[in-house]
């Protein structure tokens, strides 16, 4: 594969910028065709400033040693069970009693898209990449307690193993996400130089991989063509033949040309849009609260007036939390500002914040902080998400302005959110995380651990008593002691209070009434594998 410009439908792509918005002709019923504000920035998930587009990539591309079963939701929505793992590059495998060992039998028959054969040794070589490449991938293989190369052996061509120093219940669900992919690693080799020795750069712009769709062309910031890889061996052969996955930037034409019949599904549009998609019930719309998913506010505890913990207690009473679900969102998401005052926050997480909105109270808090006449500070947001983020920004700018806090909104543009999230030097931020793994303790290593300094800690809060809690729950031998933890991990953030909730998010997603197999994922992106045309 190679970075190119494709020629398929690009005059009706470039009317469509132009306003004019033809018709396509029809596609073949093989054939979907997704259009997406946001496309990746790289085809490599190893790259630590890989974006989440790129995971949505290697999910289709790329095979992972295990998968997951299914299960349906309760408004009958197919989603994936996190509980049931299945095989996927491996065919079976065997957990030592100890849980400190596993051993993964491989498919013997799986190839990589250029024919060569899957061994052993291509999943050790991708796993050690994993590690090297440092940054967000290095810290997800850690969740799992993937740390260290000499963990991983080639036991013989289709035998690989890993061990463990103790058990982590997540190690196995943690070998199911988008970073431990395998690669063709004699073909990366070959374009590996003394700079790059893992081939980053290469693998970035090109298809490295054996899993059931193959990436046929890629015009960055345009679109992506992927074909069906006829030797895939490691599930049903999907019925799709080809995706197209194009990048269009207007919502209203995205949405235009989903109702006008020319695109199969759009995704990324605003919760507005989807709120009247539903309502019209011409186009099929499947919305799901994202899993272990919290849109929230982030005060920087490190930063005057935030080091104080009743001005952020007093913020919390100036949000306008209702206002945000039904403005910013259009109701398309799960409230977490409706705890009961009267109840002790349950062992879980997300927890629905207990402060309402109060301004009296915030506005008294403030004054018993010494801040009488309120402060003034910056809140900053992800420009790449300002559909909603924006509208969320002016609601609480506006709310805390009636207490006196005079904000300044900074729109960070999305090529550099990540690198201002790693600063940590921004006062106040709306922020989004999300678990690929569905467990309270896996968002508090991703968030509050203070020894992962992760980028998404940009409250920059680092409790040492609570990083011991958090190992604790990870590696609780028991759930009682689990959930002792979890308790005692909830009541220490939502006392201290350095991130507000705001709400969970919806997946939705829009698409014509004739496509079927839609499966919920983790990582919010379709899933090719699954879907057809009926």
């Amino acid at each position: 594969m190679t970075t190119k410009r494709t020629c398929w439908a690009a005059v009706p792509l470039m009317a469509a910028f132009l306003g004019a918005v033809p018709a396509l002709a029809e596609t073949p019923k093989d054939t979907l065709v997704i259009v997406s504000e946001m496309g990746p920035n790289g085809l490599d998930t190893m790259v630590p400033t890989a974006n989440d587009n790129s995971r949505m990539v290697v999910w289709q591309a790329y095979d992972r040693l295990v998968s997951h079963g299914e299960k349906s939701l309760a408004d009958g929505t197919v989603s994936y069970d996190a509980k049931v793992v299945t095989p996927e590059l491996a065919e079976s495998w065997d957990v030592s009693d100890d849980k400190k060992t596993f051993i993964f039998h491989l498919r013997k028959n799986a190839t990589f898209h250029d024919g060569t054969p899957v061994t052993a040794k291509d999943v050790k070589w991708s796993f050690d990449r994993a590690i090297a490449a440092g940054g967000f991938p290095a810290v997800q293989m850690a969740a799992g307690s993937f740390t260290n190369s000499n963990q991983f052996t080639a036991v013989d061509d289709y035998t690989f193993k890993i061990t463990f120093d103790k058990p982590n219940k997540l190690s196995m669900p943690d070998l199911a996400v988008p970073v431990p992919v395998i690669l063709n690693s004699e073909l990366a080799k070959k374009h590996a130089t003394a700079a790059d020795p893992w081939a980053f750069d290469w693998v970035s712009h090109n298809d490295c991989g054996g899993g059931a769709f193959k990436i046929d062309s890629w015009t960055p910031g345009q679109q992506l063509v992927f074909s069906r890889f006829d030797g895939w061996k490691s599930g049903p052969l999907p019925k799709l033949r080809r995706v197209i996955f194009r990048q269009i930037a207007s919502a209203g034409t995205r949405r235009a040309l989903l109702e006008k019949g020319d695109v199969d599904i759009s995704v990324g549009l605003p919760p507005k849009d989807y709120a009247e998609l539903a309502k019209a019930a011409k186009i099929k719309v499947i919305g799901v609260p994202v899993q272990n998913d919290l849109v929230f506010v982030d005060m920087n505890v490190k930063m005057p007036p935030f080091d104080n913990p009743k001005v952020r207690e007093a913020i919390a009473y100036a949000i306008p939390y209702k206002e945000i679900l039904s403005t910013a969102l259009y109701g398309r998401a799960t409230p977490m500002y409706d705890g009961d005052p009267s109840k002790p926050y349950a062992p879980t997480w997300p927890v629905p914040i207990k402060h309402g909105t109060d301004l009296a109270k915030a506005k008294a808090m403030l004054a018993e902080a010494g801040f009488p006449n309120g402060f003034k500070t910056t809140l900053s947001f992800d420009l790449s998400q300002a559909t909603t983020a924006e509208p969320t920004a002016i609601l609480i700018q506006e709310a805390l302005g009636k207490i006196g806090v005079t904000l300044t909104l900074e729109k960070v543009p999305g090529s550099s959110w990540f690198a201002q999230m790693a600063s940590k030097t921004m006062p106040m931020v709306i922020g989004e995380f999300y678990g690929w793994l569905d467990y309270p303790d896996y968002f508090f290593f991703w968030n509050f651990d203070g020894a992962n300094n992760s980028v998404f800690d940009t409250a920059n809060y680092v409790n040492p008593a609570l990083d011991t809690i958090i190992d604790t729950a990870r590696f609780a031998p028991t759930d009682e002691i689990y959930t002792q933890s979890l308790q005692k991990m909830v009541d220490i953030v939502m006392t201290d209070l350095p991130r507000i909730p705001l709400y969970r998010r919806y997946a939705d997603y829009a698409m014509q009434p004739d496509v079927e197999g839609f499966e919920y994922w983790f990582h919010t992106h379709p899933d090719f594998r699954k879907l057809y045309k009926d």
